[in-house]
């Protein structure tokens, strides 16, 4: 089995086991490589962690949830963490805001933005207090003629 295909088995595991939280030695098992070595090859290749991929994963379903009117406790139950605390951690890293923040759409949220050049071309970056809450690389700004 080529690593490429070793990578997409470990994604393929971790989504359909999202919810019991696999470690990264549960994932590494499941396609046979050591935990130090399954680390390396899944970062090369997908270009995050295993841990970091888990967590957006986690994110996005906590969202969905949320959405839905669920509360935090619910839905920390719902994805298989430990505490409402694990649901507030997951949306300060990744998205910085909070739950409740997330809930509300941001209402009475100061987020700053702007626009800036890049050797890959324009970024769109907005931050919060917490830190940065989106990132678009590829940006095309429309100027107006004269």
């Amino acid at each position: 089995m080529t690593d490429y295909q070793k990578i997409a088995k470990a994604i393929e595991f971790i989504q359909r086991h999202q919810k019991q939280q696999p470690t990264l030695k549960e994932i590494a098992a499941e396609v046979h490589l050591s935990p130090f070595h399954f680390q390396r090859v899944f970062s090369r290749w997908a270009g995050v962690t295993p841990k970091r991929f888990l967590q957006v994963l986690t994110l996005q379903q906590a969202k969905q949830l949320l959405n839905e009117k669920n509360s935090t406790l619910h839905t920390a139950n719902e994805l298989g963490l430990s505490s409402s605390s694990r649901v507030y951690d997951h949306f300060v890293q990744l998205e910085a805001v909070t739950p409740s923040e997330y809930k509300q759409a941001g209402k009475g949220l100061n987020i700053n933005y702007g626009y800036h050049e890049t050797i890959y071309g324009t970024v769109f970056i907005a931050v919060t207090a917490r830190g940065i809450c989106k990132l678009s690389l590829g940006i095309t700004l429309k100027t107006s003629a004269l």
